[in-house]
């Protein structure tokens, strides 16, 4: 899997101070002598705030943001929101008490909107409505009031520009005419029993972590408002007719959002992103950009030759223009993301990027509408670029000065500034405002103080001759004031067309692995994401070949470049791909490490085409199904080498993984158990492709620690 494991990167960093956990088993702080500060632990990492995406009000004066906190005694977790002065350089957040919310936006009234699951009176249904509220800079606020509200729950909404429209969305069937219809039988339940009923026309029978329910999709209805209340019952912006309309999910499934939904600035046109739902779904890549007109006619399709993805519409200010992400190869879900510019005007189309060897993530126009603002991986750094729609020339911003490490959630605001989170392997996102697209300040202490309590790290970037002599960067994670020996881990993204950016995270984080006492060791191996899509593309059909021989030399050259990292007391972790590679590591370099971790890693190769629920993606990499590409499959599956594995290794699954099924896991642990060697299996029955409960959390880390200990730490202790 692509898309599910952004594990974190790795950059020179900060810390965060250790929080009590009465409620949890938190192993303690591993005793390192010379350390200024106390290392980072697993319970720190578990409970740091979070920060989320900001939300700003039409003059760009006032800002809104959530923060994620986490309760050390009981491991709950609850949003606290604040407003944020932009007008006024160093301003306080304030808090906004009591408001319980998610999805804040401000509407061009200058009320703030959101979700909530609160009930407006008395015995009404317990579903999630759309509400809004007047607020003042120093914080005041308004009486809550209901915008939209039924007896389903909304997933989401947005605003038009000017106020007069609003789009809600949410898992609704698709013969149902308003939004909800929440008694309407469920087509796969036909009875007398429990037994889900599927056809082979369906479309995706699970995905993720999710059975799917026939018949029902994420559908977009839009309303009139009149004074802060959505009007009448709405007009289905994917066809009130099925037989004329489409049958598709919008935002698609599972990770779509509001960044796959866009309204014209007179709030008369909603372009949206869909994904059709059909016996095809499972095997395509294709999202398509469709135009409704708010009436419940069928939506014009705008992007349908392109039969790969087209996705994250954004309609310029003057509504002339609309720009889109657009990959350009059918079934491959890795290909380069360009900008698209369609004229609406002339109906005239055109790449402003087809000469920018860039896979760009985010889009958003500036406020005079004469660029485009995007971000995109480049190396180790995700930073910001302008794209000049007149000419396509893009440059590259310099937001943070050469430390741009991972820029997110940028919103361009009026007078050339723009609000935009950062965050690195040092520090969790914060806020941060760029006057005039220069040097941003910091907005926010979500969690810098806190970290300064911490025991630093440093990373150290390098690079060195990889497969085929191409240039592979990595990085090299470990305490600033630890001295060697220091036992190393080799950190193994994901994807596998992924990175070990530099960026946060908040699973496969190495900072907290570095603060263990341990030198982590990550290598952007072939087919890595960040350095131009050929790069990327190298992994194809060559899964075990080029990314092991990387990993390999990778891990050689940062043994050579800081010899206070311990090459004889080594172990090996990754997860998805990453997990993948162990495996094929335990059999193809047997005798290297002397411990493995494998989470939710690829075992045989055959009984995963036929289990994962996207298989475009095996199909893709591997030249087509298991029949029409045996070979390739065989070639590279990791269960054809058991008889070689020698290592001991923790195994870790979550039952709810639709993209590598537990039985994957179950396999590779099986196979220990055959050959006698040291393994331990820690199932999560309510996970899925990723670890992300609170306890959950906390419990996975000191498993994981409590593994690298045994098999790194035992010279130490004199074992």
């Amino acid at each position: 899997m692509r898309n599910i494991l952004a594990f974190g990167a790795v950059v020179a960093a900060v810390a965060l101070s250790a929080t009590p956990l009465a409620a949890q088993e938190a192993a303690p702080p591993p005793a390192i002598p010379g350390l200024a500060h106390p290392p980072m632990s697993a319970a720190d990492l578990v409970t740091l705030p979070r920060l989320g995406a900001p939300a700003v009000n039409r003059e760009g004066t006032l800002a809104a943001y959530s923060v994620t906190v986490t309760d050390p005694e009981t491991l709950k977790r609850s949003p606290q929101h604040y407003l944020l002065d932009l007008t006024k350089p160093g301003a306080a957040p304030v808090p906004m008490e009591g408001l319980t919310a998610s999805d804040l936006t401000f509407g061009p009234d200058g009320y703030l909107y959101y979700l909530s699951d609160a009930a407006p009176e008395e015995g009404a249904p317990e579903v999630s409505r759309v509400w809004r509220m007047s607020v003042a800079a120093d914080g005041r606020t308004g009486i809550p009031e209901v915008v939209a509200g039924f007896d389903t729950s909304i997933a989401g909404f947005k605003l038009a520009p000017n106020g007069s429209a609003i789009a809600i969305w949410g898992g609704i069937a698709r013969d149902c005419p308003t939004f909800g219809c929440p008694d309407a039988p469920e087509r796969s339940l036909p009875g007398p029993g429990t037994g889900r009923l599927y056809d082979g026309t369906d479309g995706f029978v699970r995905h993720w972590d999710r059975w799917a329910t026939p018949g029902t999709h994420n559908r977009i209805f839009t309303f009139p408002l009149v004074a802060g209340k959505a009007q009448g019952p709405g007009a289905p912006a994917d066809g009130r007719d099925p037989a004329t309309g489409i049958i598709a999910d919008t935002p698609t499934l599972p990770f779509g959002g509001g960044e796959e939904i866009a309204f014209a600035p007179d709030g008369k046109t909603l372009y949206f992103t869909a994904r059709l739902a059909n016996a095809e779904e499972p095997r395509s890549t294709n999202l398509d950009i469709y135009a409704a007109d708010l009436t419940g006619a069928a939506p014009r399709p705008l992007t349908a030759a392109n039969l790969a993805t087209d996705t994250t519409p954004a309609v310029s200010p003057d509504g002339r223009y609309l720009a889109w992400l657009a990959m350009e190869r059918a079934t491959y879900e890795a290909d380069r993301l360009a900008v698209q510019l369609l004229d609406l005007r002339t109906g005239k189309a055109r790449n402003l990027t087809k000469d920018t060897d860039l896979s760009f993530g985010s889009l958003a126009w500036s406020a005079d509408g004469k660029s485009l603002i995007a971000t995109a991986q480049q190396v180790l750094d995700t930073p910001a670029f302008r794209i000049d729609i007149a000419t396509g020339k893009v440059t590259e911003l310099n937001l943070m000065a050469g430390n741009e490490a991972h820029i997110a959630n940028l919103v361009p605001l009026p007078g050339g500034r723009a609000l935009f989170t950062r965050d690195s392997l040092g520090a969790p996102s914060e806020l941060y405002l760029s006057d005039g697209m220069g040097q941003a300040r910091p907005l926010t202490d979500v969690a810098t103080t806190r970290m300064g309590g911490m025991a630093s790290v440093v990373t150290r970037r390098f690079s060195f001759a990889g497969a085929d002599g191409d240039t592979v960067w990595g990085q090299i994670t470990r305490l600033a004031d630890q001295t060697g020996p220091i036992p190393a881990i080799l950190y193994i993204h994901g994807g596998p067309q992924g990175s070990f950016n530099d960026s946060w995270s908040n699973r496969w984080n190495p900072r907290v692995t570095a603060s263990q006492g341990y030198a982590v060791i990550s290598v952007d191996f072939h087919g890595s994401t960040g350095y131009g899509q050929a790069f990327t593309d190298a992994i194809n059909r060559d899964w075990g070949g080029k990314p092991l021989e990387d990993l390999q030399k990778g891990l050689a050259a940062a043994l050579v470049l800081d010899p206070q990292i311990d090459g004889e007391r080594a172990c090996a972790m990754g997860a998805s791909y990453g997990g993948y590679m162990v495996n094929w590591i335990a059999g193809n370099w047997p005798d290297r490490f002397d411990c493995i971790v494998q989470h939710d890693g690829l075992f045989d190769m055959r009984s995963m085409y036929y289990a994962t629920e996207e298989s475009w993606f095996p199909r893709w990499d591997f030249g087509g199904s298991y029949e029409e590409a045996k070979e390739t499959y065989e070639k590279w599956n990791p269960a054809n080498y058991v008889a070689n594995w020698r290592t001991p290794m923790l195994v870790v699954t979550g039952e709810k993984d639709f993209r590598v099924p537990y039985t994957q896991g179950l396999q590779s642990f099986t196979a220990l158990q055959e050959r006698g060697i040291p393994s331990q299996l820690l199932v999560f029955p309510d996970e899925n492709h990723w670890v992300l409960g609170a306890k959950n959390s906390l419990q996975w880390h000191n498993t994981v620690f409590a593994w690298l200990d045994r098999w790194l730490k035992a010279e130490e202790s004199g074992e």
